[in-house]
């Protein structure tokens, strides 16, 4: 088909005080690839995933303009969604809960909906008001995550025993004691100056490291370390205009949650700091504590659920940056099945860290492989994991790990099936290629990948023998920088960037199922693109991989 793509380019989702925070950083213009990801409505992926969760984390201000972080749960199915602009909770919120009051009143919230135990999280704001069943919630701007920093947990529920509250203006021992330990934390901040615009409103956001990642320098300050992340500042930007903020830390085994109410600043270039790993630091005054024991009716455990040993059969450098695991089982029993497209959870030991390290990398083998997992890796400048295991492991060796999980998958439907990534976002496609054929040998399959040239392009000549095998599949290479000994209609098909605009002019690309896989800037921009020309948001499956480009900089240090 033949199709010009004509985009208009929507308002900018960003208030004054997050772009000054991403041009400190130097992370570019944001807002022209942030709409993929920022809407004013719900897609059916997150309704789904807000109405299956057992709790939802909600940042607001009370009565004397404080801002406070907490926690709202419910009985099973306490959450549903009328449509996609509103959620409805059917539950009560305690009256010792520092938010309790403005709820009832109606009050602007932001709010952040996590699986601990898939590691999956996604936040939007909007407007709180009180019902006859409970709350309903009034979207204002919906927002997707990357599982960056969370710590897997699988949860319970018990009868809820909540005791009274504590008071306090400073952290008592047991609760420094409590923050030294905890390796999660919550926050909330906000941006009410202004017009009435979408960026207007409270955001609530996860924070996580290693346990003690939360500094107590005093019984009334903390310093919490901000790394590297998706480039769009929310907090970090609120705090330049408005310096509330609130913290709820959650013991997970009792259910408590200790909310610390405070005003905080940002050190872009934090010195001798407790966390060399640190981009900046945000540093919190503390006004007001109160701890709520036994306050929820969920508990957590922690960790990867149920590890298994696996041993590396062997390695294969596919490029300078990416290497291929294949793991089988040292103890002869069967390896659990997996759908392509899903993640494998690994976890290691680091050196000076006293838990292991836990990361998810996407199976990129044929999910029907007899007897082994293959993980594709990338080796990461700043990532501790994928150093250590392309550093260190070596066939023979074993690697602890979870079970295949995730809802990355393909839609199983007649329609064209277009694989789209970038980078080492082809490990998933390359899993879900080998599946279609294999399952669907007649449906149409357009392979698209993106990379610089061919010494970069990974695991090629096994996607090309299953193109030349497939009777209705077809691929195209986009090469953004080839070697002069890169042959054009032989290595690759297109010098550039893949484009929404040339998607769109393939045949079955009105009628396929997207998946879509690679930097956040890439997928942001083609999802934009893509609905703006008709593609249902439903057809447009997506998932990302590390840090935002172009990345954010460390400031320089302090002369």
């Amino acid at each position: 088909m033949d199709k010009a793509l004509n985009v208009t380019q929507p308002p900018n989702p960003f208030h004054a005080g997050e772009l000054e925070a991403q041009a400190r950083a130097g992370a570019g213009d944001v807002a022209a690839w942030a709409g993929g990801f920022i809407r004013d409505h719900m897609p059916a992926q997150h309704r789904d995933f807000y109405t299956s969760l057992p709790f939802l984390v909600m940042a607001g201000a009370d009565a004397a303009g404080q801002t406070w972080v907490t926690l709202v749960d419910g009985a099973e199915g306490f959450i549903t969604s009328p449509n996609a602009e509103s959620l409805s909770l059917d539950t009560h919120i305690a009256p010792a809960d520092p938010l309790a009051a403005a709820f009832e009143a109606g009050t602007d919230i932001g709010v952040v909906g996590i699986e601990l135990h898939s590691r999956r999280r996604n936040r939007f704001s909007g407007h709180i008001r009180k019902t006859t069943a409970g709350y309903g919630i009034d979207i204002r701007q919906t927002f997707g995550n990357c599982p960056q920093y969370i710590h897997e947990r699988s949860w319970r529920r018990v009868a809820a025993a909540p005791k009274p509250a504590r008071h306090s203006a400073s952290l008592r021992s047991a609760q420094i004691r409590q923050i030294s330990r905890a390796d999660t934390l919550f926050i909330g901040s906000g941006h009410q100056k202004g017009a009435d615009v979408p960026s207007r409103g409270y955001d609530a956001s996860h924070r996580g490291g290693a346990p003690g990642f939360v500094h107590v320098a005093s019984p009334t300050r903390l310093a919490i370390p901000d790394y590297s992340g998706n480039n769009f500042f929310n907090t970090i930007g609120n705090i330049l205009t408005d310096e509330r903020v609130g913290l709820v830390f959650v013991d997970f085994e009792t259910g408590s949650l200790l909310h610390v109410s405070g005003r905080a600043h940002v050190n872009w270039r934090p010195e001798n700091s407790h966390d060399p790993a640190a981009w900046r630091m945000i540093e919190v005054d503390i006004d007001a504590v109160v701890e709520r024991p036994n306050a929820l009716s969920l508990r957590w455990s922690g960790g990867i659920t149920s590890t298994r040993a696996l041993q590396v059969l062997r390695r294969e450098e596919e490029t300078p940056e990416i290497t291929s695991f294949y793991l089988g089982a040292k103890d002869g029993k069967p390896l659990p099945p997996f759908k392509a497209g899903q993640h494998l959870p690994v976890e290691v030991d680091i050196k000076g860290q006293y838990i292991p390290a836990s990361r998810s990398y996407s199976l990129s083998g044929a999910s029907d492989a007899s007897g082994h997992y293959r993980l594709s890796i990338k080796r990461e400048s700043q990532g501790q994991v994928s150093r250590l295991l392309h550093d260190t492991l070596k066939a023979g060796d074993t690697l602890r790990v979870g079970k295949p999980s995730g809802d990355f998958t393909r839609p199983v439907s007649e329609r064209p099936l277009f694989l789209v990534s970038a980078g080492v976002g082809l490990t998933p496609m390359v899993s879900m290629l080998h599946e279609t054929l294999a399952q669907q040998p007649d449906r149409p399959v357009c392979y698209i990948h993106g990379t610089r040239n061919r010494r970069h392009h990974a695991l090629r000549n096994e996607v090309a023998a299953l193109i030349a095998s497939a009777l209705n599949a077809r691929q195209l290479r986009y090469f953004s920088d080839p070697d002069p000994s890169d042959r054009l209609g032989h290595d690759y098909d297109h010098h550039g960037r893949i484009t929404a605009a040339e998607l769109l002019t393939l045949d079955g690309a009105t009628e396929a199922d997207f998946m879509l896989c690679g930097p956040a800037a890439m997928i942001g921009s083609l999802r934009q693109q893509l609905e703006a020309s008709g593609i249902a948001p439903g057809r447009i499956h997506f998932e990302t991989f590390g840090p935002t480009q172009p990345a954010a900089t460390k400031a320089p240090p302090a002369v």
